[in-house]
């Protein structure tokens, strides 16, 4: 168990590295899926274009969209740019930072599945099997006579040696060598336009824009790192919380048993009942809980992150409360539980220590 343990610790440590590697391993499954993948050209005038292109641009979209998906910055994307203005302004410049990075990554693999398809040559065959110039490659004399339906119905059946009866026209070879040689330049082409175009995207474009590229970078960290420091925050809240309420239970449940009463009046154990080390452990965990120590107010912190996250302004000298003062100084006591409400935004409940009554 502690090996899992570690081997997770592990991968949560090094998440973006764990997904290049998931990715490369996607774009090299591509090929290999391409590979396995038994390709039946239907052989008809009206279906081949269709097929073709199905097999060419289906796959692609569904490994691009898995590409997303599998992306840990994916739904933190999305609740970014589906997040209330509240106290702090969107950024436009960071979101597309943001999308442009994922979208390159989640790209590798439809780009390999492209490549290795017109570098194969099947899909290019079976899409232009109908346009093989006869006149150039075959006997033009012949091509001339016969209807533009049969013709087109002949050439259509080029990718399929066992039905193509049209040698007398057009030699099955000659119009297979002509098309894959096409379909592997372009193969070639897009290979070389797609490194030229990573490599002005990652490389040269930052030259260009550098405060712009530096400003949108560090913003994406900051959103990165602060939503997770947040989830660590509340995972560390909600252990603290729920052991406290489990202690809470059995010193209960322990007082009730010594009473010799049942389990219907669960009332808390006396304070001397605990040992000094309990009560060290007890008020430790009391201290992790910040002061949040029900569900509403839990409830109301949350949804007040939602809406309303803090402004990006340090340097007060007091933290931004919940009726949104700022000010520096001490504040006049209040003795009362109050609600604060903001113009913009609506937080939780605070109740100030130490008031006279």
């Amino acid at each position: 168990m502690d090996k899992f343990r570690m081997i997770f610790q592990f991968l949560q440590a090094n998440q973006e590295s764990f997904m290049n590697g998931i990715r490369g391993i996607m774009a090299l499954a591509s090929a290999q899926v391409y590979s396995a993948f038994d390709f039946n050209c239907p052989c008809l005038p009206g279906y081949n274009a269709a097929y073709s292109a199905g097999i060419l641009l289906a796959p692609p979209l569904v490994l691009f969209l898995l590409g997303l998906v599998m992306n840990i910055h994916v739904s933190m994307l999305a609740e970014e740019w589906k997040w209330p203005p509240g106290c702090r302004a969107k950024d436009p410049a960071v979101l597309r930072y943001m999308f442009r990075s994922m979208a390159q990554r989640a790209l590798i693999a439809p780009v390999v599945w492209v490549a290795v398809t017109l570098l194969d040559g099947k899909c290019f065959l079976c899409a232009f099997c109908t346009a093989v110039p006869v006149t150039v490659l075959g006997n033009d004399s012949l091509a001339l006579g016969l209807p533009r339906p049969k013709l087109a119905r002949l050439l259509a059946r080029v990718p399929c040696p066992d039905i193509y009866d049209g040698d007398w026209l057009l030699a099955c070879d000659v119009a297979v060598r002509s098309l894959r040689c096409i379909s592997q330049a372009l193969g070639w082409s897009f290979v070389l336009l797609t490194t030229l175009l990573a490599f002005v995207v990652r490389s040269v474009r930052p030259c260009f824009t550098q405060a712009a590229f530096l400003k949108s970078k560090y913003w994406s960290h900051y959103i990165n790192i602060e939503c997770k420091l947040f989830d660590e925050t509340c995972m560390e809240h909600a252990k603290a919380f729920a052991k406290v309420c489990i202690q809470q239970f059995f010193e209960a449940m322990n007082h009730d048993l010594e009473l010799g009463h049942t389990h219907g009046a669960l009332a808390t154990a006396p304070a001397g009942s605990a040992t000094p080390a309990a009560k060290d452990g007890a008020e430790e965990e009391r201290e992790k809980l910040r002061g949040i120590t029900d569900q509403g107010t839990m409830n109301r912190l949350l949804t007040s992150w939602h809406k309303c996250k803090l402004p990006l302004r340090l340097g007060q000298e007091e933290p931004l409360m919940g009726n949104g003062w700022a000010r520096g100084g001490p504040r006049a006591p209040r003795k009362e539980v109050a609600t604060y409400f903001s113009p913009e935004c609506e937080l939780w409940p605070s109740e100030e220590a130490g008031m006279g009554v």
